[in-house]
């Protein structure tokens, strides 16, 4: 699976353009992008918390996803978020991780 934490959901809507064939999950603070990225190709909102720091918000993400049923222990996914966090327009981070 593909995580972007996102803001205002053009991560999203970016991979959503490539046609990529793993799910991507858009995790955002704002209701507004959440409904916007109901309308994207194989995009899969989630509201989450907000966070100041970036490792507790990756953290949290994973723990929403597998909360939720989507990723199991041992599953691989990339996740993307922007540094600074919470300003819309910056990705710039990707990192690839495993379900412990």
């Amino acid at each position: 699976a593909i995580l972007a934490l996102t803001e205002s959901g053009s991560t999203a809507l970016w991979m959503s353009r490539h046609r990529i064939q793993v799910p991507i999950y858009a995790l955002t603070t704002q209701p507004v992008s959440q409904r916007k990225m109901a309308l994207y190709r194989n995009v899969r909102p989630l509201l989450m918390p907000k966070f100041d720091d970036r490792d507790a918000a990756l953290a949290a993400a994973e723990k929403i996803l597998v909360d939720s049923g989507a990723l199991m222990p041992g599953d691989t996914y990339a996740i993307t978020c922007g540094e600074p966090m919470g300003y819309p327009g910056g990705t710039n981070m990707l990192k690839v991780c495993r379900v412990a």
